[in-house]
């Protein structure tokens, strides 16, 4: 604060050793600041010297005293001055004083507003000039009046030019700040004119579309992003050259991004022509995956809503038609009733077997991607999907992403591949040779394809319109109608969605398109400090974690895991809920208070309402048992906060 008000006090010592009187006064018609010269050119009383003086003020004064000569008007000629002042505009000029004398004002807007004016004292110029004329014999009255207003208008344009170097400043700082926010949009913005040729862009295309390039100034659509894109946007381009603002929410066929482009009209002036278009346009890619996983889990929330009454009282029913059916088998019947009364038991455990199905698709599921390396997952599934298969039916799996790991639901996709392989197997048919094909490859760093191909005979048309709808099957009596229905749930709820396809030489193609999310292939060893009272499932743990590649300590109880847990080099402690007098969450609090940097874990087969465990899990993860090492490596992967 006392640097500031010595810097103030110099620089109005400064402003007063100018010659010229200087004010300047704010968008409110207050004074910011003046000097001496400016009071006594104009001989003020002090208080319309000081900071917030009113302009109405000082003009009424200079006025009132002379000032501006004889005023028929004094209060028409104020307004008239406050007027102007309020609609500032720069302006220089010379005007002679009641006193005699003759001043320059000139005067320039502020950009926060008001004005700043500066008065030079010329009556020495005017009396040069005026004594130049009158002993000049050689120059002429019209010469003598050229220079004058030469003269004049040199010292207006002066001060014009100094106000245009002021703007130009401006302008050009205003310019870079503009394009560095642009720059800095995590969206494409761009203008192109009425032919659809890019006039501006912020360097952000490639970002958006990956392979497109950046400098598309004077491209047009189809140069700048392609010709399918470009016929996309064409007829919204022409919407806003109507000048209707519009949008566009589409997905790119190279990429497989969605996008998201608005339409501005660039009005310049009201009643001309449209000259352009302002184009944003972001990736809402994963903001697409995630409104349809969530709009999948609604549908399954409704589905479970809408089938849990009628699956319990169709589930008694069942058992009472099962129970009567073991009661009529145990009587003497005639020959061929106990045929009859098979089929009928078939027929019910076959409906519940489809009710299982049912609360399957419909019954609360989240999805649980963990870091899956794509070859261990591939290596598991081929024994998996090779079993069912007779030995005329080849099976090829090619692997063809970059990244050696992905962030996936593991039992999920296992699930869905596998069903996928029973229905190719059944559409070949088992007594046919043939050959069933998954291929994984990425498309743009945006999506997974999986897709499912056979050499069957491929899908119907009502087959490829129907067949992911509950209930329907091409099987007869042989099929329940559930199969592809539950791969399509499963992969809408992480995001994705699934393809049906018949092949150019014959067969059928599914595919199966997830978010590509790559991570680390393999964590780095840990130390875990496992707490199990139970051996069998310490064993079994701590195999998964050997296998893993980490290093394990074990305790048997939580006296002996506080013991073990001040040893140096420990990085998780994974403990189960219940072991005995102190169960893990007071344990892991313990631990917390005395091994801040630790990173602690419990494990527990308690429901997830269960009182002890909400508790622990408001503060450490919590693993559901039984536990798989997925979830064990997920877990270990996640690095410690610093």
């Amino acid at each position: 604060m006392q640097h500031r008000k010595g810097t103030d006090h110099l620089t109005r010592a400064g402003l007063n050793l100018i010659q010229q009187a200087l004010s300047i006064y704010d968008a409110d018609l207050r004074l910011a600041v003046c000097n001496r010269p400016f009071q006594t050119m104009f001989e003020l009383p002090e208080r319309l010297v000081t900071e917030g003086a009113h302009f109405e003020d000082t003009i009424r004064y200079l006025a009132e005293h002379g000032e501006y000569g004889e005023i028929a008007d004094i209060e028409g000629f104020i307004r008239t001055r406050v007027e102007q002042a309020r609609a500032f505009e720069p302006h220089y000029m010379e005007r002679r004083r009641a006193n005699g004398r003759t001043i320059s004002v000139e005067g320039c807007p502020l950009p926060e507003g008001g004005w700043v004016t500066v008065y030079t004292d010329i009556t020495a110029i005017k009396r040069q000039e005026k004594l130049l004329r009158a002993r000049s014999e050689e120059l002429s009255d019209q010469v003598l009046g050229y220079a004058e207003e030469v003269g004049q208008t040199n010292r207006a344009l002066e001060a014009t030019i100094a106000q245009l170097e002021e703007a130009k400043a401006e302008l050009t700082e205003m310019e870079a700040r503009i394009r560095l926010t642009t720059e800095m949009t995590p969206a494409h913005i761009a203008r192109v004119d009425r032919d659809g040729v890019y006039t501006y862009t912020n360097r952000r295309l490639s970002s958006l579309l990956p392979g497109r390039q950046n400098d598309i100034v004077g491209l047009s659509f189809e140069q700048a992003l392609g010709d399918d894109t470009a016929v996309r946007l064409r007829p919204y381009l022409a919407r806003a050259l109507r000048g209707e603002a519009c949008v566009l929410e589409f997905t790119e066929s190279e990429s497989g991004r969605r996008i998201r482009t608005a339409f501005t009209p660039d009005k310049v002036m009201q009643g001309e022509p449209i000259s352009g278009v302002y184009l944003l346009s972001t990736d809402l890619t994963e903001e697409a995956q995630a409104r349809a996983a969530l709009a999948q889990t609604h549908k399954r929330e409704l589905a479970a809503q809408l089938t849990s009454g009628l699956a319990h009282d169709f589930a008694n029913l069942l058992t009472i038609i099962l129970g009567l059916q073991g009661r009529l088998e145990r009587l003497p019947l005639p020959d061929g009733a106990q045929k009859l009364t098979g089929a009928t038991r078939a027929a019910a455990r076959r409906g519940g077997d489809l009710l299982n199905k049912i609360a399957r698709i419909s019954g609360p599921r989240e999805t649980s991607e963990t870091p899956t390396v794509l070859a261990d997952f591939l290596s598991a599934l081929d024994p998996l999907a090779r079993a069912p298969l007779p030995p005329e039916i080849a099976l090829r799996i090619e692997n063809h992403v970059p990244h050696p790991a992905l962030m996936l639901d593991v039992g999920l996709l296992q699930d869905s591949l596998l069903n996928l392989v029973l229905n190719a197997r059944d559409a070949i048919g088992d007594k046919t040779s043939g050959k069933i094909a998954i291929r994984l490859s990425a498309v743009q760093e945006t999506w997974l394809d999986i897709a499912v191909s056979d050499t069957g005979p491929g899908f119907s048309q009502a087959a490829r319109d129907h067949a992911l709808d509950p209930f329907f099957t091409s099987k007869g009596d042989a099929g329940s109608g559930l199969g592809l229905t539950m791969v399509y749930d499963a992969v809408k709820l992480a995001g994705g969605h699934v393809r049906l396809d018949n092949a150019a030489r014959g067969g059928a193609v599914v595919t199966l398109r997830l978010p590509l999310r790559p991570t680390e292939a393999e964590a780095r060893p840990r130390l875990v400090l496992l707490v199990e009272d139970t051996p069998d499932i310490r064993a079994t743990i701590r195999a998964d974690l050997t296998d893993l590649g980490h290093q394990v300590l074990e305790a048997a109880s939580a006296e002996e895991a506080l013991a073990l847990a001040d040893i140096p080099g420990i990085d998780w402690v994974l403990s189960d809920i219940r072991l005995g007098p102190i169960d893990g969450v007071a344990l892991l609090s313990q631990i917390a208070a005395k091994q801040p940097m630790l990173r602690l874990a419990l494990m527990t087969s308690l429901p997830s309402r269960d009182p002890l465990r909400c508790a622990g899990a408001d503060r450490w993860p919590v693993l559901a048992k039984p536990i798989g090492p997925q979830a064990l490596h997920a877990l270990l992967m996640q690095e410690p906060t610093t």
